[in-house]
């Protein structure tokens, strides 16, 4: 009898021996995948998309900046073979840059352009918006930093997250929490006024001081995380520190749900203070170590302003933050960096949670294990893989748009022992990339899992099964 682990291999191998739809990846090169993962380019000839979501027909609908909303019928044959059966453009809007979301009964369908957040009605089984659109938030203007996520959490009824960056790299109007820039926050979707909420008056703040949370994800105890691009260019105490520092962030948020905890609300200390990757290049660090907060003048007080709960490499630019259905892992991807000497980032990783939180000290700076990543990063930003939203779809298999190629990757878990990739492909020293042969340890799931990436499993019997019908055993 063969094992568990080597089923699992002959299944996904026979379903890839099976797939007619190989796609070439725009770029001619496909990324690296760590070892116990497989990835398969399913689209190409997107216009810069941004973001994914699935409607309750299973289509997939991606932002498209710069174009407008597409919805895909995808023909899935299981594993990676997936293919696009048909296209068609359901919003066309030249304004909308980011932002998609779909309400939990499927029947409204929100995207964002720089200034407003805009509902249309939706129709899954037709694949059709009504003409009535309607405004839900507006006053968010501005220039630089003009993504507006949107979130529809699901663990508390008719709301909406909504993020909003700054509008320069150091920005002081984020030192005035009244001004609405570099903040997160929720609105009430069940009682919208006309004209939609102003989103510097209106809302519930969940955070401010937030360079650009871009990100925005609702954790398995309903805690709602951000992903955050800090500042470009920084110097201490005018000695140059941008190479290394500061780190980018995963920012704790606090609840909607009526839990109070001292992150809520607070601020996060942008333009202020920043975190630390690189301790070693900071002038008078006192007691600085990876984690915390620094200012540009030394003599800054830092401790006043919350504290990212993880940091990772700078200048690697995360857009997208996913649990998996369990909650062990947060999945994220990183659009990589637009101006460092030596391209760092332009990869999807996740990183461990347990109870809610993350399992690594907030002091690391290896805790982003890295599944999917580019080859050669120097042929960045332009002439590569580029990630930008992901999505988790039924089968907990993670989707992966790249903006800049066009495309959309399909992330899938080949192993069954949850343990067998250890390895080095991890975010430290500027986020490697994985090779078939070395990758990063994964989070253990349980037993009998063929193919994982969030949290589906597919248990021993059916295993079993799908080996006798293909001659496996």
């Amino acid at each position: 009898m063969r094992s568990l682990a080597a089923v699992a291999s002959l299944l996904v191998a026979h379903s890839q021996a099976q797939c007619s739809s190989s796609i070439t990846p725009t770029n001619g090169i496909q990324p690296s995948v760590a070892s116990g993962y497989s990835a398969a380019v399913i689209a190409t000839g997107l216009t810069d998309p941004r973001s994914l979501e699935f409607d309750s027909a299973d289509n997939l609908l991606v932002l498209e900046a710069g174009k407008g909303v597409s919805s895909h019928v995808l023909d899935d044959g299981d594993g990676t073979c997936i293919s696009v059966k048909s296209s068609k453009d359901l919003i066309s809007d030249e304004g909308l840059d980011h932002g998609i979301a779909l309400s939990k009964d499927g029947a409204t369908l929100y995207v964002s352009d720089s200034d407003k957040v805009y509902a249309y009605t939706y129709d899954a089984k037709a694949g059709t918006v009504g003409d009535d659109r309607k405004t839900v938030v507006f006053g968010m203007q501005g220039a630089d930093h003009v993504t507006r996520t949107l979130l529809i959490p699901e663990f508390v009824e008719n709301m909406m997250v909504v993020s909003r960056g700054s509008t320069r790299n150091i920005d002081d109007l984020a030192l005035d929490e009244d001004t609405g820039v570099s903040q997160v926050r929720a609105f009430d979707l069940s009682s919208v006024p006309d004209g939609g909420y102003n989103y510097t008056t209106s809302g519930t703040r969940l955070g401010w001081g937030l360079r650009n949370e871009v990100g925005i994800a609702e954790g398995p105890d309903g805690g709602i995380w951000g992903v955050e691009n800090s500042a470009d260019q920084l110097n201490r105490s005018g000695v140059d520190v941008h190479a290394t520092n500061p780190g980018e962030e995963l920012n704790w948020l606090g609840y909607l749900n009526g839990t109070t905890v001292a992150q809520q609300g607070s601020n996060f200390g942008y333009p202020t203070c920043f975190s630390v990757w690189d301790v070693s290049v900071l002038p008078d660090p006192g007691n600085l170590t990876t984690g915390m907060q620094f200012a540009l003048d030394s003599d800054v007080d830092c401790s006043n302003y919350t504290s990212s709960r993880l940091v990772f490499h700078p200048h690697t630019a995360p857009l997208d933050i996913k649990f998996n259905d369990s909650g062990s892992t947060a999945w994220v991807s990183f659009h990589g960096s637009w101006n460092s000497p030596d391209p760092v980032g332009y990869h999807v990783g996740y990183v461990n949670f347990e109870n809610g939180q993350p399992t690594a000290p907030s002091t690391s700076n290896d805790a982003l294990t890295v599944i999917l990543a580019n080859q050669d990063n120097s042929k960045c930003p332009d002439g590569c893989f580029r990630p930008a939203g992901i999505r988790f779809d039924k089968k907990g298999r993670l989707l992966v748009a790249s903006d800049a190629s066009g495309e959309i990757y399909v992330v899938q878990r080949t192993t069954a022992d949850t343990n067998s990739t250890s390895g080095n492909a991890t975010q430290s020293g500027g986020g490697g990339s994985p090779t078939t042969s070395g990758a990063a340890s994964s989070p253990s799931t349980g037993t009998a899992a063929l193919v994982e990436v969030g949290s589906t499993v597919m248990g021993a019997g059916l295993i079993g099964l799908f080996a006798m019908m293909i001659g496996l055993v």
